[in-house]
């Protein structure tokens, strides 16, 4: 995460955001954090939209990796998900059920990070909405938040990271 915000701090000076996708392996019923791929993106200071996509999904395929989720800036903003990141998790937690979403908010002072995923109650209103860029969405019926902190993920940091910058 601090590799991925020296790599985004141009951007972040700029008050714009910035993001990657994650490359996993998958090894014993674990998945490994193997690759950060930031792809060619535009920019603005409340989002990030990654062009090229066909980039980013090559190197997974020569590589053998899973797309395991996404990490993006919020420089100036606090540490949440807004609802255009709440449809981009959707879409990584359809293909692959243990999909997480970084958010590095450097200027939240209370929160500088947060490793997150949609609750299952989540899943089903993602599933559902139709509408395109920021807007609210309702909470799920069983009275749980829409995504939710991931209490499963472990930070090695002896673990090798292979960082492709397409930018």
């Amino acid at each position: 995460m601090d590799m991925f915000l020296d790599l985004a701090s141009g951007n972040t000076s700029k008050d714009l955001e910035t993001c990657g996708v994650l490359g996993a392996s998958l090894k014993k019923g674990t998945f490994y954090v193997t690759t950060l791929i930031i792809p060619k993106q535009e920019s603005e200071s409340n989002s990030c939209q990654a062009l090229h996509e066909e980039e980013i999904f090559s190197i997974q395929n020569q590589q053998g990796l899973f797309p395991i989720g996404w990490i993006h800036t919020h420089p100036s903003q606090s540490c949440f998900m807004s609802s255009i990141d709440l449809h981009t998790q959707y879409s990584y937690q359809v293909m692959v059920p243990e999909a997480v979403g970084i958010v590095m908010a450097p200027t939240d002072k209370s929160r500088d990070y947060g490793i997150f995923r949609l609750s299952n109650g989540g899943m089903r209103i993602l599933k559902d909405c139709s509408e395109k860029g920021f807007h609210p969405h309702r909470e799920p019926a069983d009275g749980s938040s829409i995504y939710e902190d991931c209490s499963n993920v472990y930070v090695n940091q002896n673990l090798r990271l292979e960082i492709c910058d397409l930018r």
